[in-house]
């Protein structure tokens, strides 16, 4: 292959990254537009779905880091969060290491109608009014099972995870958008790190367009956490509903 045209499909992998790492930190679906991207590139199932971890997480980090500077990224209950969301994540990654992914492809369409049915319908669910008390992990094991079902899913595939994490922190939790958001970056770096560290276990990661599409992710993920400071909740409640009806065409397709 020439190499102008290699450098045009790695700048547009870059650029996709970039748009999933804004979608990713604000919303989520994100992924329904980087792995078909390494599918494009030839990349198998497996190795598409392992390599996309490479960007997420490094997206994640940046975003992570940009909400807890701004003090949105609350801690107090994050052993609990973490620990729940990483054993599901190591359970999914060690099924999607030997599974393709294909087999969850109807859940996460089920999962993301279901957000987005809960939005028009319920509201309050997915983003609590001003003022409602937070369930703290540790104390209410009733949200044990959201935050092990979104670690597992999430280790699994990660497409769609954002949706169905917000759904345990936002609607479980109750934490509102904003703080749910910082979280679910949290969320994904633990169980992601997990998937990742299996993935290379297994030789199943192709480290170049990984890391370029990281590049466009790490962008992206500066880029939402601004954003996202400074739109209001209501704001952010329907771009995560056109989000959410985005990715379930965008996974429809693919």
């Amino acid at each position: 292959m020439p190499l102008e045209l290699d450098l045009l499909i790695y700048l547009l992998l870059a650029a996709t990254g970039l748009i999933a790492g804004v979608i990713n930190t604000l919303a989520g679906g994100g992924s329904n537009l980087t792995i078909p991207a390494l599918l494009i590139l030839g990349l198998p199932a497996d190795t598409a779905n392992a390599t996309n971890r490479v960007g997420v997480l490094l997206q994640c980090l940046v975003g992570a880091r940009g909400f807890r500077k701004a003090g949105h990224l609350p801690l107090d209950d994050a052993g609990w969060i973490l620990g729940l969301t990483m054993t599901g994540g190591l359970a999914g990654a060690l099924l999607a290491s030997f599974l393709p992914n294909l087999y969850l492809k109807p859940v996460m369409l089920a999962a993301m109608t279901g957000m987005t049915l809960i939005m028009l319908l319920r509201p309050e669910f997915i983003a609590p009014p001003p003022g409602t008390p937070v369930r703290r992990a540790g104390q209410h094991p009733g949200t044990w099972p959201s935050l092990l079902v979104a670690g597992f899913y999430g280790g699994f595939v990660q497409a769609g995870v954002g949706f169905i994490l917000l759904g345990a922190l936002a609607g479980a939790l109750r934490y509102d958008l904003l703080r749910a958001n910082a979280l679910k970056l949290l969320c994904t770096i633990a169980f992601t790190g997990v998937a990742l560290g299996v993935f290379i276990f297994r030789g199943q990661v192709a480290w170049l367009p990984g890391l370029v599409l990281a590049i466009g992710t790490m962008i992206g993920a500066q880029l939402g956490v601004r954003w996202a400071l400074r739109i209001e909740q209501r704001t952010l409640k329907w771009f995560l509903f056109a989000m959410t009806v985005a990715a379930c065409g965008a996974a429809l397709v693919f």
